[in-house]
């Protein structure tokens, strides 16, 4: 009787499996990659300015001048370096005292719990947190995404805030094909993968077209490149823009019904050119519902408005404390139109 001694057999990976191999290897190259770029650039650029604890939330913010207070909040995926690289800050540092936050999740501000900060949700958190600081009375300007944060912050608190300069702004719903793009790193489990691992490298890589678009028509000015990429394509920082992008259409829809309300001073300024947000649907259909506010269109400049002319904006700001009719600030204003809506 003759024994049989099993043979051992070895099993080479099938194509699905050595594909899950490489895909998973690539992965954990990605995130290690992005991590070392993540602590690269929070090493570099350290926060300089204060810090201030709000409900739980430690917000980091640049104040700088004396005078009557003026608070600026940033766009979506920027942060308060955004109103320094411009010149604003300096500029309205000037006359007033200036109070540029990091927004919930940007620069060194924090984020907690989910990522459903709503502008609403913003505008109460920067009311206490303004509070805290002793500021009564301010001049609120948003940029961008801002001026949702804005818009909520004179619709909830219109005994508090003083007036608002609203630039580049989105205030109607709209059908837009890069909200469903932009906002897959905030998809729960999936989102947080993306974030770390393929997202940022697809950011970096689409970096230079981003940047063309937002300046278009303009070219980009050589101050916005030193502004630190890698602060912006950090996986929490994309998690906070991802959720913005999806929170846009339905703050939009929610705060338009409200516009109604504003009777505060209110300046709106946009970029003729603008490939974001555009004006016709926004800016100019804004003026209309609220006749009382002041337009201000510039010519051949984008989304970046306050890189093109922040004196603009400034005088523009000045004539909301002073209460003077639209232009009387500025003689040099080429043309007036019906309405108080005023061209450059």
């Amino acid at each position: 009787m003759h024994s049989v001694i099993p043979t051992r057999t070895s099993h080479a990976p099938t194509g699905w499996q050595a594909a899950a191999l490489i895909g998973a290897a690539g992965l954990a190259a990605s995130l290690a990659y992005v991590l070392t770029k993540k602590n690269s650039a929070e090493r570099d650029n350290p926060p300089q300015g204060k810090f201030i604890d709000v409900d739980g939330v430690r917000l980091h913010y640049l104040e700088r001048g004396e005078g009557p207070a003026l608070v600026l909040l940033h766009g979506n995926g920027l942060f308060a370096n955004d109103f320094d690289l411009s010149g604003l800050l300096d500029l309205a540092a000037q006359p007033y005292r200036v109070i540029a936050f990091d927004r919930p999740g940007f620069g060194h501000s924090e984020r907690p719990g989910d990522l459903n900060w709503t502008p609403e949700a913003q505008a109460g958190l920067i009311y206490k947190a303004l509070h805290m600081l002793g500021i009564e009375r301010p001049i609120i300007v948003g940029h961008s995404w801002g001026t949702l944060v804005t818009l909520s912050m004179a619709l909830d608190y219109p005994r508090y805030v003083r007036a608002i300069g609203l630039i580049s702004g989105y205030y109607y719903p709209s059908s837009r094909l890069d909200v469903a793009v932009g906002s897959a790193p905030a998809v729960p489990v999936l989102g947080h993968l993306l974030r770390y691992t393929v997202a940022p490298l697809i950011g970096r890589m689409m970096w230079p077209m981003i940047v063309k678009k937002m300046f278009s028509p303009a070219e980009v000015p050589e101050r916005f490149r030193e502004l630190p990429k890698w602060m912006s394509l950090r996986p929490s920082q994309l998690g906070a823009a991802a959720s913005e992008t999806a929170l846009m259409v339905p703050a939009a829809e929610r705060l338009s019904k409200r516009y109604h309300e504003l009777t505060m001073p209110v300046a709106v300024v946009a970029g003729s050119g603008d490939l974001i947000t555009n004006p016709d649907h926004n800016a100019r259909r804004f003026h209309e519902e609220v006749q009382h506010s002041e337009l201000i269109v510039e010519p051949n400049v984008g989304h970046m408005a306050h890189y093109a002319d922040p004196a603009t904006i400034m005088e523009a700001v000045a004539r909301l404390e002073s209460g003077q009719r639209p232009g009387a600030a500025n003689p040099g204003y080429a043309a007036s139109l019906p309405g108080g809506a005023t061209l450059h």
